[in-house]
């Protein structure tokens, strides 16, 4: 693979990623409120009401929040970056931004198959961007100056295709099941908690 023209070093890329993720995290509980002047009953139910919101918000923190911590991971050792890393990571930065709104949509509807899907879509393809992103920069070392990857290349791979994975298979299964096909997101965490074991037994 050519070597493409650098430009220029990973600075401003990764402070303008600090920047979106903080704000697309914010933006997530803007819509969780309790309106004034309620009575007890009223406000209990209010506050009951607000539950899907507080769902759908720490699903997206955890998402966000795991997104924010790969690309970190990504340019580790990243000491150059061209054109179509920039382009790369602009694009997953427009689905970081975006991702507020099926957030709402899955807080406010989340009884309608059609918010799942939209919610697993912008996921996964958030996923696929930075799966994309990280194999980019793994075949052109000389962005990384030469120096070794900051994490296990196949494993890193592997846990960005499962998240792709998972939120793909939502798709067909929000048609056949309906809402309840979140429940499917669940498979993640074991798969996460078992890579995360294999990277550390091969990092001892």
């Amino acid at each position: 693979m050519r070597n493409p023209t650098p430009e220029g070093g990973p600075e401003r890329l990764i402070t303008l990623a600090d920047g979106v993720f903080a704000i697309a995290i914010t933006l997530l509980v803007l819509d969780i409120s309790v309106p004034q002047g309620l009575d007890s009953e009223e406000f209990h139910q209010a506050l009951s009401d607000t539950l899907p919101d507080l769902g759908a918000y720490g699903i997206s923190l955890a998402v966000l929040g795991g997104f924010w911590r790969d690309h970190r991971a990504i340019f580790r050792t990243v000491r150059q970056v061209d054109g179509q890393v920039i382009s790369l990571t602009l694009l997953g930065l427009g689905l970081a931004a975006l991702l507020p709104f099926p957030t709402a949509l899955v807080s406010e509807y989340g009884d309608e198959r059609a918010s799942v899907i939209v919610y697993a879509v912008a996921v996964a393809s958030l996923g696929a961007v930075h799966l994309a992103l990280a194999v980019l920069v793994a075949r052109r070392p000389w962005l990384r100056g030469g120096a070794a990857p900051a994490r296990d290349e196949l494993l890193y791979a592997v846990d960005l295709g499962a998240t792709v994975a998972v939120f793909l298979v939502t798709v067909p299964l929000a048609l056949a099941i309906g809402p309840a096909a979140m429940w499917w997101w669940l498979v993640l965490v074991p798969v996460k908690v078992w890579l995360g074991r294999r990277e550390n037994a091969r990092a001892e």
